[in-house]
This record gives structure tokens, C-alpha cells and sequence, in this order.
């Protein structure tokens, strides 16, 4: 008798539909798995049987053969547990099979017959939405996120016998429920605050502008100065998530195995701080099994990248496709796998090998050569998708013992959210969302400039030596500095200010 079951399997952030056949024939004991399984698939047999025996039930002493379909993509992971002894328990008739067509199921089998958490419960679920599907049956600690989907039943379950009796219509179990609009609510709150930031003034200006317009943004200063600080607390003054992005970026979090289960839904936009000794997989995705990267994991946040010039140059070049295409596609053999990756890249780095050029306080000990080649690590064609270069010196003592607080994230969101309202109604019917992601077309349509404009931004490049990109990032700058000051022309005092956010460019001259 054959019997099926559908479970899913995971690739990129979505999961499609897998079919589970079972078929168990007369014969010598024997345990087959085909449909281009991995080891854990394969090795699924010895927990299966356990798992079987250890909950009262017989395990089948005849030829078994399960089969994934469809069988030209590889099954990966131990969420197929689940579905396979399900399948089997029913080709003995232990299980009726009408119920089976209506759940989805995944989960990974402990050999006490106990059912543990898999990664992806969340794609699986807008699987099984997709499909049309009753429900899903997943285990207990993968309920809150599979119930983010409206329109599907969370099943939760605890162990093989739990499925059992439920498919028997023996036992009810009531779905999980999780009230997203509450649940979004009481995790949106950050830990920290732009009031704890003493001084720094111009640097917090420029961060305004950045995150106004969603632009992208390198910090240059010396140690000690707050860069950091300064990169961690941009994502409080971001607009808020929607519960769409919420729930893609939960997604993502889910697929990588990094989903805290005590919170169902990521409501705050992710700021992940990146190492300069991390590998191109590790930043951009892959691996043996491909998984997410760091850049898919600051969608919809912020990429944070201390100490810039530090990075191996191989894994830098790797940023300049996602940057433009907001997306990254990984291909193994057999397999592609396109992650979201739009998110806003923050860069920190030193003036020079010692930190202290330029810095009225400490003395520099380097030679103009090893200036010049220490910031020569970092790439032009990557520093041109960078719009926002500034400097930020160290604090003053004075600034630093001052009583009355700096600005709060409260009041600079506010203004933000301002001048990207004025976008999204610049850019309605559009794919864009910010002033960042201009085409050439809106660009010329939107950010026209006056005779004197022309003239600095000439100067500019002559002087500097700007590339053509550079010209288009002044711009674009330009437009959201107007913005914020609520005003559809663009002024000389706008393209100078955006012209000064070209700090490097400075420098490397």
C-alpha cells in the first residue's frame, strides 16, 4: 500500500512542497530513502524506527521505500522526520489517510518518539497557506511563528503519539494563536537611545540624512570617539517595521536557525556588527548547506562594519552586487539559493594606521605613504556606494561631562518619518521607496539643480576627482537633505552640504 504525506523543504528563505510517498512491500527488512536525500535524510531511517517502537507502536519488519518528490531537488535537514513515520504508521493502517491530505507536516524525531524544532516553521507554513491546506502539524516550539499566518492552524505537538491521536480524531488539539498586532507592540522597544550620545553634533547630522534617505553611510574618526555608539543606535531612529517586513525578516531569522523562540516575530529592524575577520560565506551566505549571511540577516536594518580597512578585500567586493540589487544568490551544485539583502550598510574606519590623524588631541605617527595606502585598502568602486563619508573627532571633555542630554531618537525619528512620507509620495506607484534607491530617470526628474549648484558640484569634481557615481550619490544626498528641510527645490546650500559628506574623497587627494 502506498500511502503520502507533504511535508516541505527549505531553499533560499522559502520552502516549496515535498511529497512523501511510502510504500511497504512483502520481502526481506530493508529501509530505502530516494528523491536525492543528504546524509541527515538518509540517517533518518535508525530515528524513525526508535521513535516508532518507543511509542507503543510496531515498526514494520518488510521492505520500506520512501520516496521525495519531486526527486530533482535535494531534501536537506531532519524536519522530513516527521512526515515519513507519520506516512508509514498510516501505510499499516494505524493512521487513516483522508486526514493526511489536509496537514502539512514537518518536524524532527527524538528516539524517545518526542517531536524537536526545525528550521524554516515559518516558510513551511506560507507553504501549506499557498497550497490551500488545513493546517500544519509542527512541533510545540515552532507554533508561534508557523501561527503568524493568518488562514493556517498551527498544530503544536509534543512527541509521535500526540500526531497519532490527533489523526485518529481521537484527540483535539486547539491551534496556537499568537495576537501579531500585540505581539508587535511589546517588541518594537531598543534597549538605547541617540540622548545617551554627548556631542558630536555634525556626525549626528549626517546620520539624519542618511537614514532620511536611506543612504549609506562611512564614519572616520579615531578611536574612542563613539562611532559605534553611534552605528548601534541608528536603527532606533528608522521607521518602524511594517508587519510585512516583520515578518520577512522573522522568516529569515527562522531559515537560519537564529529565531529566539520565546519571541514569535521580530518587531525591531535587525543592527548586526560584523567583524573584520569574517569570511565572504560568512558574510554574504553559503556554505555546504547554503544559509543566510550576514547581509540577509540586517534586512530591512542596519550592516555594521568596524573597522573597515581591516576586512579582507575579497569579502568587500563581495558587498557591491547586494548593494545595488538589494538580493544575493548563492549556487552550489544542484542548488541556487537568493536571499533579501537590502539593508543600510554603516562603515567605520580610522583616519590612518594609528587612528590619530588629524586629531587635535593625540600626535599621528604615520608617514603620508602609510595614510594613504592604509585607506587605499578600502576600493573605489565600494566607496562609491557609500554616500555618505564623514568625520567624527574625538569629544570634547566638556561635551562629555555636559548635564543636559543630547537629542533623543524620539525627536530625530520624527523628522525622518517626515521626509520619507514626502518620498513615498514622490515615488507612489513606484518600486522605490527612498531617495537612496533613485533610478538615472527620477533622478533627473527629481533633483534638478540651479546654475550655482551646477558650478559647485564642477568644482567638486575637478577638485576631488569624483567618479560619475560620486555625482550621482551628491544628488541623491542633495534631494534628501531638501527633503528634510521640506522643500521641492533643490538649493546651493543643499548640494554643499551633501558635497561635504564626501569626506574620503578628500583625503585620498
Amino acid at each position: 500500500m502506498i500511502v503520502k504525506t507533504i511535508s516541505s523543504a527549505i531553499i533560499g528563505i522559502d520552502s516549496f512542497p515535498v511529497d512523501v510517498e511510502v510504500d511497504i512491500t512483502a520481502g526481506l527488512p530493508q529501509f530505502s530513502t530516494v528523491g536525492l536525500p543528504d546524509i541527515s535524510v538518509r540517517e533518518s531511517k535508525d530515528r524513525i524506527k526508535s521513535a516508532i517502537n518507543n511509542s507503543g507502536y510496531k515498526f514494520p519488519a518488510h521492505h520500506i521505500t520512501i520516496n521525495l518528490a519531486p526527486a530533482d531537488i535535494k531534501k536537506e535537514g531532519t524536519a522530513f522526520d516527521l512526515p515519513i513515520a507519520t506516512a508509514i504508521l498510516a501505510a499499516q493502517g494505524i493512521i487513516p489517510a483522508t486526514p493526511l491530505a489536509r496537514y502539512l507536516l514537518i518536524g524532527e524525531l527524538s528516539l524517545d518518539g518526542g517531536v524537536k524544532g526545525v528550521h524554516g516553521a515559518l516558510s513551511s507554513a506560507l507553504t501549506a497557506l499557498s497550497l490551500g491546506m488545513e493546517g500544519i502539524i509542527l512541533p510545540r516550539e515552532n507554533a508561534g511563528e508557523a501561527a503568524l499566518v493568518n488562514g493556517i492552524n498551527a498544530i503544536p505537538v509534543d512527541n509521535l503519539y500526540d500526531v497519532v491521536e490527533f489523526l485518529q480524531q481521537r484527540t483535539e488539539i486547539s491551534p496556537f494563536h499568537v495576537d501579531i498586532e500585540s505581539v508587535f507592540q511589546q517588541n518594537r522597544d531598543y534597549p538605547f537611545d541617540f540622548s545617551d550620545i554627548k556631542g558630536q553634533e555634525q556626525a549626528r547630522r549626517a546620520i539624519e540624512v542618511a537614514t532620511a534617505g536611506g543612504h549609506n553611510i562611512l564614519m572616520i574618526g579615531p578611536p574612542g570617539s563613539g562611532k559605534s555608539m553611534l552605528a548601534q543606535r541608528i536603527v532606533t531612529i528608522l521607521p518602524d517595521l511594517s508587519i510585512d517586513e516583520a515578518i520577512e525578516t522573522t522568516q529569515i531569522y527562522s531559515v537560519a536557525g537564529l529565531l529566539d523562540r520565546r519571541e514569535a516575530l521580530i518587531a525591531t529592524r535587525p543592527f548586526r556588527c560584523v567583524h573584520h575577520t569574517i569570511s565572504d560565506a560568512g558574510l554574504v551566505g553559503g556554505g555546504h548547506v547554503p544559509r543566510p549571511g550576514e547581509i540577509s540577516l540586517a534586512h530591512h536594518g542596519v550592516l555594521f562594519l568596524d573597522e573597515l580597512p581591516e576586512f579582507k578585500k575579497n569579502v568587500l567586493e563581495t558587498l557591491r552586487q547586494p548593494l545595488e540589487d538589494g538580493k544575493i544568490t548563492i549556487a552550489r551544485s544542484g542548488q541556487t539559493a537568493t536571499y533579501p539583502a537590502r539593508f543600510s550598510l554603516v562603515a567605520s574606519m580610522n583616519p590612518c594606521p594609528c587612528g590619530y590623524f588629524g586629531d587635535g588631541t593625540n600626535r599621528c605617527r604615520c608617514s603620508p605613504q602609510q595614510i594613504r595606502q592604509y585607506q587605499g585598502r578600502v576600493s573605489g568602486p565600494l566607496l562609491d556606494r557609500i554616500d555618505i563619508h564623514i568625520e567624527v573627532p574625538s569629544v570634547r571633555y566638556r561635551d562629555l561631562t555636559a548635564r543636559k542630554k543630547g537629542e533623543s531618537s524620539a525627536e530625530m525619528k520624527r523628522r525622518i518619518e517626515a521626509a520619507r512620507k514626502i518620498q513615498r509620495e514622490r515615488f507612489k506607484g513606484a518600486a522605490t521607496i527612498c531617495n537612496a534607491r533613485m533610478s538615472e530617470a527620477q533622478l533627473r526628474q527629481f533633483s534638478s539643480i540651479d546654475e550655482e549648484s551646477h558650478k559647485l558640484i564642477e568644482m567638486a569634481i575637478d577638485k576631488l576627482g569624483l567618479s560619475a557615481r560620486a555625482h550621482t550619490r551628491i544628488l541623491k544626498v542633495a534631494r534628501t537633505v531638501a527633503d528634510l528641510d521640506n522643500s521641492n527645490v533643490l538649493t546651493s546650500s543643499h548640494v554643499a552640504e551633501a558635497i561635504q559628506y564626501r569626506s574620503l574623497d578628500r583625503r585620498l587627494v
